[in-house]
């Protein structure tokens, strides 16, 4: 026992104590602005300054809205041109997903997984434009069909 502690409370405190020192060292102080180096700029004329005089005019007056406006302007980003359609979303045909597929006898369930990834990969309805999501939908739907019942046939 020190000074009528434990060890393990002695050892608790010094800790405590240490864990105050780094947040005091780590904390900046309150007075000061983070990332701000310097003061504050004002014009004063005649003794006074602008924003004793018109209150909440004091950066607006500073400011040069009409470069700022002509900044803006070029800045703006050109329009985005309209989506193109795949060629492949066009081919809705069963026999044409099937022929995308390439389903075969020898197929295993491990290569008909991969077929369907890699189709998911070029045709899932997230990875297109909003327009022609319907139209990768029911490709994605003909391309599982179609899969679900090579897989079925294979657990036969």
């Amino acid at each position: 026992m020190l000074f009528g502690q434990s060890v393990f409370q002695s050892v608790l405190e010094r800790l405590k104590a240490e864990d105050e020192t780094e947040d005091e060292a780590r904390s900046p102080a309150s007075h000061r602005v983070a990332g701000l180096g310097t003061g504050l700029a004002f014009d004063v004329l005649e003794g006074v300054s602008v924003a004793s005089q018109r209150v909440g005019q004091a950066y607006i007056d500073n400011l040069n809205l009409d470069s700022a406006a002509g900044l803006m302007e070029k800045a703006a980003p050109p329009p985005a041109p309209e989506p193109v359609m795949p060629a492949h979303l066009n081919r809705m045909a069963p026999h044409e997903v099937a022929a995308e597929l390439a389903i075969s006898a020898a197929d295993t369930p491990q290569t008909l997984g991969e077929k369907r990834r890699a189709f998911a990969r070029a045709n899932h309805p997230d990875g297109v434009a909003l327009p022609f999501r319907d139209n990768a939908t029911k490709r994605m739907m003909l391309a599982n069909l179609l899969i679900d019942e090579a897989l079925r046939r294979i657990a036969r």
